[in-house]
């Protein structure tokens, strides 16, 4: 079987990673048990997924379920995007001729729309009559908004029909949700005979980033004794912390015994590796994404001494959703680097294939700060060759095994929301 995995040029200019040649001499093994995993747990619709890659360790830091950002992709990568999102909607709704996208309610963002408008593009060059709907409350009739790129995109209010939702007599087999649904489970989806992906209870007012780190962790353990590593290289250690209200400091000191905790079990890992690196935690809201109600700490110290303003800053999230649970996580350092600033590769899934990525960079962050805020941009991955499988050249980074590495890690997590929502 080969895997269908882009060789791409990059200016990038990060470590030489061990995990890499070893990802690389046991690819067969590698691709084998992915398969395997597959035919027991098939993949979400699709995902995106952030790595950090810090030389020593190459893991994943977030799991998006509703991905944004396709038009941020290399247009090079279209045919993959077109055969996966035929794969992908093949297994769901085998006779599906049309999808319906419901769009994220912020419709006056243009990035976001380019990337649904890139989404919908996908389906109708995969064979598919595609639409898109909203489910905002002051969308009565349909919108033509022209986009920067010299695209429209059209958006379409949500009717019920029974069981069914549609845009007037559009009413299709495959309703693709592009909502993470933070503000709650709409009701006008509730119910439906139609085939919805991903289902309703991936979004973020019921779904946990420890409960997905967790199924992480199992599938990074499982993967590595396959392979023969030490998990820790692909996986960030974590600790859930419940009860937490940063404004009224009630649950603080249970956060910061276990931010002590961790550093404490990441310090022994580094001086294991004898990595001389200062170890930091990220304490990111256990629900929620854009970056929102996430900083970094490098001591219990830090969580004790918040002020009002970063309490506030954690304290809300997309939506204004409550933060009261939040992850601790390992910080994983990114040795990446576009030009003079720091890097980190968004890689993007549909069904079990990966179909593409880009960096994310951020002129004005380090090696050991959140990249996911304002100011950054993204650099897209860029086609070196017409290839599908890595080249097992003598240099661990050269650029197809750099993508292949990161394929894999991002596969791993895509099963573990696979594991996640079954």
């Amino acid at each position: 079987m080969t895997s269908i995995v882009p060789h791409l040029t990059t200016a990038l200019n990060g470590p030489l990673l061990e995990l890499e040649a070893h990802l690389l001499a046991r690819q067969t093994d590698v691709e084998c048990w992915l398969r395997e995993q597959w035919q027991k747990t098939p993949a979400p619709f699709y995902a995106s997924v952030d790595l950090r890659n810090s030389g020593f360790k190459l893991a994943p830091v977030d799991t998006n379920l509703f991905p944004a950002g396709f038009n941020n992709l290399n247009p090079a990568f279209m045919p993959l995007c077109v055969q996966a999102a035929q794969s992908a909607v093949e297994r769901l709704c085998p006779k599906a001729r049309k999808v319906l996208i419901v769009a994220e309610n912020h419709t006056r963002n243009l990035f976001y729309l380019e990337s649904i408008e890139t989404l919908r593009d996908i389906f109708e060059k995969a064979g598919l009559e595609a639409r898109i709907g909203s489910l905002r409350d002051d969308i009565s009739e349909t919108v033509s908004i022209e986009l920067p790129s010299g695209k429209t995109c059209e958006i379409s209010p949500l009717e019920r029909q029974g069981k069914r939702v549609a845009i007037g007599d559009f009413s299709p087999c495959l309703v693709l949700l592009n909502n993470d649904m933070s503000g709650g489970r709409p009701a006008i989806l509730e119910g439906l005979e139609q085939q919805v992906a991903p289902p309703l209870k991936a979004g973020w007012s019921t779904r946990k980033k420890s409960d997905h780190f967790t199924h992480y962790a199992m599938v990074a353990h499982a993967f590595a004794e396959q392979i023969g590593i030490d998990p820790w290289l692909l996986a960030p250690l974590t600790l859930q912390c419940g009860e937490v209200n940063f404004m009224e400091r009630s649950g603080m000191e249970c956060l910061a015994r276990n931010v002590n905790t961790l550093l404490t079990t990441i310090q022994n890992k580094y001086d294991q590796y004898g990595i001389d690196r200062e170890p930091f935690i990220v304490v990111k809201a256990d629900s929620g994404t854009y970056g929102m109600g996430i900083m970094m700490v490098k001591s219990a110290d830090d969580v004790m001494n918040l002020n009002r303003k970063q309490r506030t800053k954690m304290s809300s999230a997309k939506e204004g959703l409550v933060v009261d649970n939040v992850l601790i996580q390992e910080g994983v350092y990114t040795f990446e680097k576009i030009g003079e600033s720091v890097a980190e590769p968004v890689i993007y899934m549909m069904d079990h294939f990966v179909i593409g990525g880009f960096y994310r960079v951020h002129t004005g962050r380090g090696i050991d700060e959140n990249l996911n805020a304002p100011g950054m941009h993204f650099e897209p991955l860029a086609f070196a060759q017409s290839c599908i499988t890595p080249d097992k050249l003598d240099r661990p980074d050269a650029e197809p095994n750099r993508f292949y590495a990161y394929g894999v890690i991002a596969r791993l997590a895509l099963l573990a929301a696979a594991r996640e929502l079954a």
